[in-house]
């Protein structure tokens, strides 16, 4: 290896360190920190952003970047030190825009955001949530200003959306969303005039939070968790994070009236740790070693979450477990009961328990509203009317209280705005890694139904988690899939199983 490579990925270990620490210093408030710690690991936060930042914008990190790019020899493109090197210069392009003082301003109001969300949805006072929403997107307004008149960026929302899905611009997930949306109001509606057909009463119930312990740690393990590499904790909003190499943790939230909350969301987080723990260690503490996609990242949840967990063949695998764990009302559960009940089709106020059909669109209301924030044609104060008005045009449902409204999320009140349409894309993308896995492994549904879930995902860390972020999601998808992401595929899916579950024939319509 070249000299000036070799310092470039020391640099960037460094970074990756810092990364690390404050990956960590998220997990424990999200976890395991007092909730008088919150001002002091605001503080902290900021400060590691303010070193970070720092050290990458610097002019040391440019000259790297250009002496490593003349060292490359003529690589392939896609070798892992072009990938490299193309990808330090295009988060250098774009980081050394922004002041290192308002990056750690951003840091520093989403740990306070954060708090105070915690708060603000446990009373339903979105009132008192209203400073710190105002202020996030001022912040998120400035960050944006940092690009005036920079190639590349067609609108405001395009800057903040490529931090979460590189390389993709607001017009190209508008006509994705657009297409969905069209697809999906009509289907939901043809499915909704047929709810008698499925019943859902053994979802329901209660579910002792122990025994709901035993059968997700149960389940994980199946999906390739493992205690020496993983941890799984309770947190107010499930996620999942990589602190370093070997270390993936993953969180979920209970509820013991409804079995669905611990379960779906833990496999849907052990999606991303899987994707996480099967990027190549020889990527470890560099800008390779994660998923930068996170519409990539999502598909890979989403994908364990719904095609796995709430398919038929591994149906058959938890139905058996849940009537042996917890008896009563459940102790005679077969598959096709848990299965038609996991996939009824009911519009509902959260995003994170809604059905997969009505899900896309919690999705497009989230990326409508965050543009109309950013451009300035939506008031913070105004958020609950516009969001309420529209949920009732999308979903059909008056929402009761702001906590099944706007306040449900974490995701404004820490930063993360341009997230939300990840969500979806993730889906798009899902059903063609699902098209294609089918066609590569004739046996796949045998070996779910089995509990046998390695081939798939060895199947995925060939296909996804093995390249990290060598490439943008268009790129992964044509070398891997042969085609960019589409919302047919993801479409025909939900007619086949959805018309399964009913008894309809939805490819007709």
């Amino acid at each position: 290896m070249s000299e000036c490579l070799r310092a470039l990925r020391e640099r960037m270990a460094q970074q990756a360190d810092l990364q690390h620490a404050t990956s960590l210093a998220h997990w424990d408030q999200q976890t395991m920190m007092p909730a008088r710690g919150g001002l002091a690991r605001a503080e902290s936060l900021a400060t590691l952003e303010r070193i970070s930042h720092e050290r990458f914008v610097s002019n040391e990190t440019g000259r790297l970047i250009e002496a490593a790019s003349a060292e490359l020899n003529g690589a392939p493109a896609d070798s892992d030190d072009a990938c490299l090197v193309r990808l330090v210069r295009r988060q250098w392009d774009k980081a050394r825009l922004v002041p290192t003082e308002l990056a750690a301003e951003l840091a520093r109001a989403a740990s306070v955001g954060q708090e105070a969300w915690v708060q603000a949805r446990e009373t339903g006072d979105f009132a008192g949530f209203v400073p710190y929403l105002k202020h996030n997107f001022e912040l998120a307004r400035r960050y944006v200003d940092c690009f005036a008149g920079e190639d590349g960026y067609e609108c405001a929302y395009d800057v903040l959306l490529d931090d979460y899905e590189p390389q993709t611009g607001t017009a190209a997930v508008a006509a994705l969303f657009a297409d969905l949306k069209s697809e999906l109001i009509p289907m939901i509606a043809t499915v909704v005039a047929h709810s008698d057909a499925v019943d859902d009463s053994c979802l329901h119930g209660h579910f002792e939070r122990d025994k709901q312990r035993a059968l997700v740690a149960e389940v994980v393990r199946m999906m390739g968790f493992e205690h020496s590499g993983w941890r799984i904790d309770d947190t107010v909003h499930p996620f999942a994070i990589r602190i370093g190499g070997g270390d993936v943790r993953i969180t979920t939230r209970w509820d013991e009236q409804y079995i669905g909350t611990g379960l779906y969301g833990a496999m849907h987080e052990c999606g991303h740790g899987l994707y996480e723990a099967g990027i190549p260690d020889s990527m470890s503490r560099t800008p390779l070693g994660s998923g930068e996609s996170l519409g990539m990242h999502e598909s890979q949840s989403r994908l364990w979450e719904n095609m796995v967990g709430r398919g038929r063949p591994f149906s058959g695998v938890l139905a058996p477990r849940i009537a042996a764990l917890f008896g009563g009302p459940v102790a005679g559960l077969d598959v096709d009961t848990l299965y038609r009940a996991v996939n009824r089709v009911r519009p509902s106020h959260i995003r994170v328990e809604a059905d997969e059909a009505t899900y896309g669109l919690h999705v497009v209301l989230r990326f409508e509203l965050e543009q109309e924030l950013i451009d300035g044609t939506l008031a913070v104060e105004d958020l609950p009317e516009k969001w309420n008005a529209r949920f009732h045009e999308y979903l059909g449902l008056e929402v009761p209280d702001d906590a099944h409204g706007v306040l449900q999320d974490v995701h404004w009140s820490a930063g993360l705005i341009g997230y939300f349409p990840t969500y979806a894309l993730g889906n798009l993308i899902a059903a063609q890694l699902w098209e294609r896995a089918h066609i590569d492994m004739a046996g796949l549904d045998e070996d779910i139904a089995t509990g046998e879930l390695s081939p798939l995902r060895e199947w995925l860390r060939e296909r996804v988690h093995r390249h990290g972020s060598k490439f943008s999601t268009t790129e992964l998808l044509a070398r891997e899939v042969g085609e960019p992401i589409l919302v047919d595929p993801y479409i025909g899916y939900l007619k086949r199983k959805l018309g399964d579950v009913y008894g309809l024939d939805l490819l007709g319509s």
